[in-house]
């Protein structure tokens, strides 16, 4: 039987609702973005499973989970989507090219020292493009700022918006070696307890806890900070300066530690890693300075130093 235009336009709705429920990471967070309600999302992906005849996701009361076939298809169906697109986008001709302020919020520290050459290269290969570079730790309000897409390091709690993981940032223990008393660098994680400590208040504040690299081991102890502070440079001076130990993102500190400045405490423990994501507001028409950004970020993701990039999706949020 012939397919109809309809079947056709219906098949790329239910690969893209599919895509978009993965990337929020829930049906209703999907539902909120697509501005459709959770059965009809349901339905959706429903009708993607009985048309392909396999199961793309499995989902119990706390989580919801990608199959084996749900990756596979997760990866074509954002390949088939980007290609689609990428088609619109040629046959659009110049009217598609990227163009226009481009408004983007970047954490402090990261988007100074990370995201700067991603987005000079950006800005190289659409030169019609200007982008305003603004460097603020908090959500933004996209509609009444005017904001076009943020990249968030750390969890993302809007179920509104579309958030998309790029990468993982490792978090380690490091401290001056004026810390460090006559029975060397403490190998295990209790062994950090006693030092005086710093605080980074977005992500850890009187509690850390760790977790062994191979064994996966958990360990947690309670912290008293000599200082807390929301920037990663003053986290680093400080501990650079001999006031305490501290959890840092490893980019921040990979040079001090290289140098010996710093030394890498209980080297075998990590805090865990956080993710960094690009957020946007969801639309139905992406302009193609946008939709050329996020292609671009994507990509930054495996090229930015001391930052791994995602080496498999990891398991989806539950209903929220």
């Amino acid at each position: 039987m012939k397919e109809s235009p309809n079947q056709a336009v219906d098949r790329i709705e239910l690969m893209q609702t599919f895509v978009r429920i993965v990337d929020a990471g829930s049906l209703s967070a999907a539902a909120a973005q697509l501005g459709a309600s959770q059965p009809t999302i349901s339905r959706r992906l429903q009708a993607l499973e009985r048309f392909l005849g396999v199961k793309l996701l499995r989902r119990s009361t706390h989580a919801m989970k990608l199959t084996e076939d749900g990756e596979r298809a997760y990866a074509r169906a954002r390949e088939l989507l980007e290609d689609w697109h990428a088609m619109e986008a040629d046959l659009r001709g110049a009217g598609d090219a990227p163009q226009g302020l481009l408004r983007v919020v970047v954490p402090h520290a990261f988007g100074q020292a990370q995201l700067v050459t991603p987005l000079v290269d950006y800005l190289r290969r659409h030169p019609q493009v200007t982008v305003e570079w603004l460097l603020h730790d908090r959500q933004p309000d996209f509609v009444a700022e005017g904001i076009d897409c943020a990249i968030q390091v750390g969890a993302v709690d809007l179920p509104s918006v579309v958030a998309v993981q790029i990468a993982e940032v490792p978090r380690i223990v490091v401290g001056a070696p004026s810390l460090i008393d006559e029975g060397g660098v403490p190998r295990h994680a209790q062994g950090l307890a006693a030092l005086p400590w710093l605080a980074i208040q977005t992500f850890y504040r009187d509690q850390v806890s760790l977790r062994h690299q191979v064994s996966g081991e958990m360990v947690q102890f309670p912290i008293r900070p000599r200082l807390s502070t929301d920037s990663l440079y003053a986290l680093r001076n400080a501990a650079l300066l001999g006031l305490g130990a501290c959890i840092s993102s490893a980019w921040v500190v990979a040079q001090d530690v290289a140098e010996g400045r710093l030394l890498h405490l209980a080297p075998d423990w990590r805090a865990t890693p956080l993710p960094v994501y690009l957020v946007y507001p969801p639309a139905r028409h992406q302009p193609a300075k946008l939709r050329h950004f996020i292609t671009a970020m994507r990509a930054a993701g495996s090229t930015m130093t001391g930052v791994e990039p995602l080496r498999e999706r990891p398991m989806l949020s539950g209903e929220r």
